[in-house]
């Protein structure tokens, strides 16, 4: 059955196998004849590859070996022949790899460490060599491949401690001998010793802070050794230079994510001349609006290299936005001089001088066009971005339907607080063809049409299980809110529901239900301030009406309630570690005109992170809340901490999440709830939120 061409795969053969075994005709031992022959059309390969080995012909079987790999890539014997075979053919960059795949397969192997060992150390891998042979030598049993190994290490060992002795009495003659430095700060780091490599980098680089390529060992080095922080600013000043491999190779080594200031500021101690580091982050500070940091950092561009128009302008407006003129006019008539295009005219538009016109058919329209967008991304990237709708515009006079530029044109208008312009542009961009550019531009349209609409109406609820209550409670909130013109606050309309399942406070004696639960529905018109750096203030005055009868109590009193409330959230690097606070500080009429602060703090991790908008997503956190009251009454003031976790499913909208904590409570005043000053709960809670 097995066909001459040995194309026949094990998958065919089996399935042919059980087709075959549902007629009652076929015997088992045919079925068995069958799979036996299935499992050899697996070692096929390997035979041929075998075959081809013996008869020498050395490059047929490394290639019939590889196959047989990717087939059964788990099998050590083929990657060891296959390494042998690679050898006779003087391969030995490539039989050295296949040891090291083998090795991997199976630690314990010490022939085959061995094996790797020599051919890292002949083809340059001296320190990894090294490595090898000094834990074979101090843990293999076999005594031959134990003096073996002891040998190898020393071969290897005793020239890196000798070169370093010799080169460290070198130093001590001669201190500022930069050869010295470099070549111990090598030998250092072939022997493993990382900080001693790293001690001698640097000390060659201050002797010589041109070799960028110093910067790049030394950063290397303190990688290994866990000091990422330096390690960081020795990448990135390598990365930030004039020699292009040294610059490859740093950004190699750095992480993905763009620095932070504080590391370009590091970087900048180690190497003060790097004017590639200080033009970048004076963009860097200019696009995070601190200017007067952002002065100093293209004073120093300026200086360094004079025929830096770009950088020569925006120093120029800097210096001109903040009333120095006189200061600013070296700088901006440099520019007029030098440069008669679009950076020119940038420098008359601001000094209210005429343009220098041009005549737009003296290019073609596409490539104008191309030119404007390229222009404008760069003057996005730099912070730029009155610059940037400035071209974006010239792009859109000279290729109305592109839609991409639209979309951008939105987001720079958004980004500047025109949002009444922004949502013009996002509208228009939902008319591509584009269904990535639609999906996007219909998404903010939305968003910030309900923003800037003159009436937004809101509702969220937040139902939540308590296992110390033994109860459901649930809060909500249905509003709709007006914009009056430019007034900083809003008036509103706002309907509350404050309520459980069954009443709270059942379960402790001596504890007032209202306090958790009002069991009420509260309809109120208030004023509400618009959300500044994540503060908001607010007032309402309304009625608080019962739903659940209690002859203590009227069914309907009136109830006054305002405060401040906070809430920021700050993300780590890589966007995972986040730090969440939720603070509210509100006065409430009905609770014998009681204030009531309240602060909600989260640190955690986002373990599960779809790149989908709709995707699933999971954090684990640490709570640490503090409530506390005007009053001092014992039950509203409490410490809790404890673990938690955050979630969300694919296919839940956006707005939706659930959380769960465990959590460790203490009271902070006598006359404990239940007589007990600390207590344990397990809360379940919903989040949902919908604007229109």
């Amino acid at each position: 059955m097995i066909l001459a061409e040995n194309f026949v795969t094990t998958e065919t053969l089996l399935v042919r196998a059980m087709k075959l075994l549902r007629h009652s005709s076929i015997k088992i031992g045919y079925f068995i004849a069958l799979a036996m022959a299935a499992l050899g059309a697996e070692k096929q390969v390997a035979d041929r590859a075998y075959d081809e080995l013996r008869v020498k012909q050395y490059d047929a079987a490394i290639t019939l070996f590889r196959q047989a790999i990717a087939e059964t890539p788990g099998q050590i014997g083929l990657w060891k022949d296959l390494a042998y075979t690679l050898l006779k053919t003087g391969e030995n960059e490539a039989a050295r790899d296949s040891f090291g795949e083998a090795m991997k397969l199976q630690p314990s192997d010490t022939h085959v460490a061995m094996e790797y060992a020599f051919l890292a150390y002949e083809t340059g891998r001296k320190p990894e060599a090294r490595r090898i042979f000094d834990r074979i030598r101090k843990n293999t049993p076999d005594l031959q491949q134990q003096k073996t190994a002891e040998q190898a290490f020393q071969n290897i060992d005793q020239p890196l401690a000798e070169g370093i002795a010799r080169w460290s009495q070198a130093l001590a003659a001669s201190p500022d001998n930069f050869s010295a430095h470099q070549e111990l700060a090598q030998l250092a780091e072939e022997r493993d010793e990382l900080a001693l490599a790293g001690e001698h980098f640097l000390a060659a680089w201050k002797l010589k802070p041109g070799y960028r390529g110093l910067l790049v060992s030394r950063g290397r080095v303190l990688r290994a050794l866990g000091q990422t922080e330096q390690a960081m600013a020795s990448l990135l000043a390598a990365s930030r230079g004039a020699e292009p491999h040294s610059a490859e190779k740093a950004r190699e080594l750095l992480p993905k994510r763009y620095p932070f200031v504080y590391e370009f500021r590091q970087a900048l101690e180690l190497d003060p001349g790097n004017v590639e580091l200080h033009r970048e982050i004076a963009y860097l500070l200019l696009a995070m609006d601190q200017r007067a940091e952002a002065e100093k950092e293209f004073e120093i561009v300026a200086a360094q290299t004079p025929d830096d128009l770009l950088s020569r302008a925006q120093l120029g407006f800097l210096l001109l936005e903040r009333g120095a003129r006189s200061e600013a006019m070296p700088h901006l008539n440099l520019v007029m001089e030098k440069e008669g295009g679009e950076l020119a005219d940038r420098v008359r538009m601001a000094l209210k001088l005429p343009q220098t016109l041009r005549r737009r058919t003296e290019r073609p329209l596409s490539q104008t066009a191309l030119e404007a967008k390229q222009l404008a991304q760069t003057s996005y990237e730099k912070g730029f971005m009155k610059d940037a709708l400035k071209y974006l515009k010239i792009a859109n006079e000279n290729d109305p339907v592109d839609f991409d530029v639209m979309l951008r044109l939105a987001w720079v208008n958004n980004i500047l607080k025109d949002d009444a312009e922004a949502i013009k542009w996002f509208a228009l961009a939902r008319q591509s063809p584009d269904e990535k550019i639609v999906s996007e531009a219909t998404k903010a349209f939305r968003n910030l049409s309900a923003t800037e609409s003159s009436n937004r109406t809101t509702f969220w609820t937040m139902p939540m299980f308590s296992s110390r209550w033994k109860n459901l409670f649930d809060y909500s909130q249905l509003k709709t809110e007006f914009k009056l013109g430019g007034l900083p606050v809003r008036p509103y309309f706002s309907a509350r529901f404050i309520g459980d399942a069954r009443g709270s406070g059942q379960t402790v004696p001596g504890v007032n239900p209202q306090y958790f639960s009002e069991s009420s529905v509260i309809f109120g018109m208030g004023l509400a301030t618009q959300v500044k750096h994540g503060l908001m203030g607010w007032f309402e005055a309304g009625t608080s009406v019962r739903y659940r009868n209690r002859n203590d109590v009227a069914l309907a009193v009136s109830d006054y309630r305002g405060g401040l409330s906070f809430a920021r959230s700050w993300r780590g690097p890589m966007r995972r570690s986040f730090l969440e606070t939720d603070d509210d500080a509100v006065f409430i009429s009905r609770f014998q005109n009681d204030g009531i602060f309240n602060s909600q703090n989260r640190i955690g991790y986002r373990v599960v992170e779809s790149e989908e908008t709709l995707g699933s997503q999971a954090s684990l956190f640490w709570n640490f809340n503090l409530t506390a009251d005007a009053r001092r009454q014992s039950w509203a003031n409490f410490l809790e901490t404890g673990p938690g976790l955050r979630f969300r499913t694919t296919g839940m909208p956006a707005s939706m999440s659930v959380t769960t904590s465990f959590l460790r409570g203490s009271y902070l005043l006598p006359g404990y709830p239940g007589g007990k000053p600390n207590f344990f709960d397990l809360r379940i809670g919903l989040w949902y939120a919908i604007s229109h």
